[in-house]
């Protein structure tokens, strides 16, 4: 692998006589190694699978796709089974639920991988060879994450077909699969909103998370490059492609999923085409030599120390504002009257908790940006601006997707979705961006409450430093993302995790309660901690949670108040 992207020899070299000393070279010759544990794998059960609608680890096998979507519809997203398509403003088509709107070749990834790109582009070939159209409401893109990819689908004569079905080259690098697909047509943005279609984007990336794709998508599923190309020829999730024509070719014959999908061997002939070590070594050269026009513009400031340059991109974080070298948290911390920010359900992502796609208008985020002079069409993203405290703070919650459960549901029982709470005392609704910072100037601290895997997905610092910086305390759950855990004690943080069948649900929280935290003694890793309800009515209820402190130095993280100033005061007494 390293010869053929054209490494350098001796570099090559070095890895495989390293990779003999430490005995982790393997060959024919070799014995067989002695593993602690063996996992064998039926390679017959492997069938072609997608993953969502909402996370990456929700597989569906193709076979069931169609089916187990159509159930999903009325069990998750409250859709009537029968309801009508819709039509679109100026255009002759109509947008139904289950059809794709986005369809993306994507992710640093599967385009790494030539034999599913050039799979797609073999696909792509035949179906063009065949007639075969993508449907009009379906945006494509192409975005590999290197030039290497498209110089091989060029050589092998695959590229003009990929582009005959829209799946034009849009750039190299982070495109859908992290939100900046682009958005989608106004028409079809109002279509979708106005009729609360459950409309479907279908990527070969890694996430999938709500409105990490696209704001308005509710669906959103992982599948390899063909299955992309496939999907966008078809149109709807609920097309079975296993059964089904994947559309009509030519003389409006019916052309299937297996008429088009290329064979193995169709694959290996293309892959000299890849593995071109000369190419390899000209496309990174490239990027050295020639970067571009707009990366030769941007200048860099100079100097030592940076200065701070007024920007909506990049500002001085707040985190060691009335930095002293003597921790202030005390030996036994906790504290008392904190108000309820949020009651959240299971799997809670951390794109939930600080969203990295499209910034809302309407949202803290965006006002904020319209104050400081940024027109809509250059927001750009969360993940964009994360340089930034002032948008990713109040990003902070404002998935347009999250469910604060404190919020009651709508006659039809539909829960309502989007970073509000109810302010106390006088159950106010207001953005969670508001709410905390009324709550912080009013000395009241503040606590999360959630489920099940709160934090899962990916592993996001700024969805803890969002947290911090929005004055929340604690998070009172019944189980952590291991990384997220960690995060929350690296930036001054409580995570205190139910015991038992212990939940919010199971204290009858409803929001209006307030809450003291009592830590007896010393901090210690994983130390039974009291959480006491107060009640508006006057009664009171204990209840015992567990420290999610693990370790002796996350104990001294926490006391220095983050790991941040623990670092800085190591670094000044040293």
């Amino acid at each position: 692998y390293l010869t053929a992207t054209g490494r350098d020899k001796a570099r090559v070299a070095l890895v495989e006589a390293y990779a003999k000393a430490q005995g982790l070279w393997i060959d024919d010759s070799s014995e067989d190694p002695v593993f602690t544990d063996v996992l064998e794998l039926d390679i017959s059960t492997v069938v072609p699978s997608l993953a969502g609608p909402k996370r990456p680890q929700d597989k569906v096998e193709l076979t069931t796709a169609a089916p187990q979507f159509e159930t999903a519809l009325t069990d998750i997203f409250n859709r009537p089974s029968d309801a009508p398509r819709a039509a679109v403003d100026g255009q002759k088509f109509t947008v139904g639920d289950g059809d794709v709107v986005i369809a993306a070749i994507t992710s640093c990834t599967n385009t790494s991988n030539p034999s599913v790109m050039l799979g797609a582009g073999l696909l792509a070939k035949k179906a063009v060879e065949a007639g075969l159209t993508v449907k009009p409401h379906v945006k494509t893109s192409l975005a590999p994450g290197s030039r290497i990819v498209t110089e091989y689908l060029e050589k092998a004569g695959l590229l003009p077909y990929l582009e005959k079905l829209g799946f034009y080259l849009a750039g190299y690098g982070c495109t859908t699969c992290i939100g900046n697909a682009g958005d989608l047509t106004p028409e079809i943005n109002e279509v979708i909103t106005k009729n609360d279609l459950v409309a479907a984007a279908v990527l070969s990336g890694n996430r999938n998370f709500e409105a990490r794709i696209h704001p308005n998508l509710k669906a959103n599923f992982l599948a390899s490059p063909p299955l992309v190309v496939a999907f966008a020829i078809a149109g709807n999730v609920m097309v079975d492609l296993m059964t089904q024509p994947v559309g009509k070719g030519t003389g409006g014959k019916d052309v299937y999923l297996g008429d088009i999908w290329p064979t193995p061997q169709e694959i290996d002939e293309n892959l000299r085409y890849a593995m071109n070590a000369k190419a390899f070594r000209a496309n990174y050269d490239k990027v050295r030599t020639d970067p571009g026009e707009f990366w030769t513009s941007i200048r860099g400031t100079t100097g030592e120390v940076y200065d701070w340059p007024t920007s909506t991109y990049i500002a001085e974080p707040p985190f060691f504002e009335g930095f002293e070298m003597t921790p202030q948290a005390g030996a036994a911390p906790g504290f008392q009257g904190a108000r309820i920010m949020a009651l959240f359900g299971d799997s809670i992502t951390t794109d939930h908790i600080s969203p990295a796609g499209a910034i809302k208008e309407s949202s803290p985020a965006g006002l904020w940006l319209k104050e400081h002079g940024v027109a809509k069409a250059d927001f750009n993203s969360y993940g964009s601006r994360r340089g930034n405290h002032e948008i990713m703070m109040r990003g902070t919650f404002a998935n347009v997707r999250i469910k604060n459960l404190m919020l009651p549901p709508d006659d039809k029982g539909t829960q309502e979705e989007g970073g509000y709470t109810l302010f106390q005392p006088g159950n106010e609704k207001m953005a969670i961006y508001d709410a905390a910072m009324t709550y912080i100037d009013q000395g009241v601290p503040t606590v999360v409450f959630g489920g099940e895997e709160y934090g899962t997905g990916s592993s996001r610092d700024w969805a803890a430093k969002g947290t911090q910086l929005l004055g929340i305390k604690a998070v009172v759950a019944r189980s952590f993302e291991r990384i997220h855990r960690a995060n929350l004690v690296g930036m001054g943080v409580l995570p205190l995790q139910f015991r038992g069948a212990d939940s919010w649900q199971s204290l009858g929280l409803t929001g209006h309660e307030r809450i003291d935290v009592v830590i007896g003694g010393e901090l210690r890793p994983q130390m039974d901690v009291k959480i006491v309800v107060h009640r508006p009515d006057g009664s009171q209820q204990e209840a015992t949670v567990r420290l999610r402190i693990d370790t002796p130095i996350e104990v001294d993280y926490y006391l220095h108040g983050g790991i941040l100033p623990f670092v800085l005061r190591q670094l000044l007494e040293g």
